[in-house]
């Protein structure tokens, strides 16, 4: 594979990742279990060694796409969270 094609998939996954652990913290106030926070050291680990891991542009493309669906069901859950810590901050 080319080495340009190479590096734009990497920067392409490691964005995806990048935005999906920048939530960590704000997905913690959800509660959502221990599960969820495996699976953030699964995805911290693999983004320690994703340049090792051959990319295709359809494979990069499922994660983007998988990324932004993901993103998008976490909107409400975390507007939620965002408006309750406000609230809470007001009433202190």
């Amino acid at each position: 594979m080319d080495q340009h094609l190479s590096l734009v998939l990497l920067s392409r996954i490691t964005s995806c990742l990048q935005a999906i652990l920048d939530l960590e913290p704000k997905l913690a106030r959800l509660d959502l279990g221990p599960a969820v926070i495996q699976e953030f050291e699964t995805l911290k680990r693999f983004l320690k060694k994703v340049d090792t891991v051959e990319l295709s542009e359809k494979d990069v493309a499922r994660i983007e796409e998988a990324t932004a669906h993901f993103l998008d069901e976490l909107k409400l859950p975390l507007s939620l969270v965002d408006e309750d810590r406000t609230r809470n901050r007001f009433l202190q």
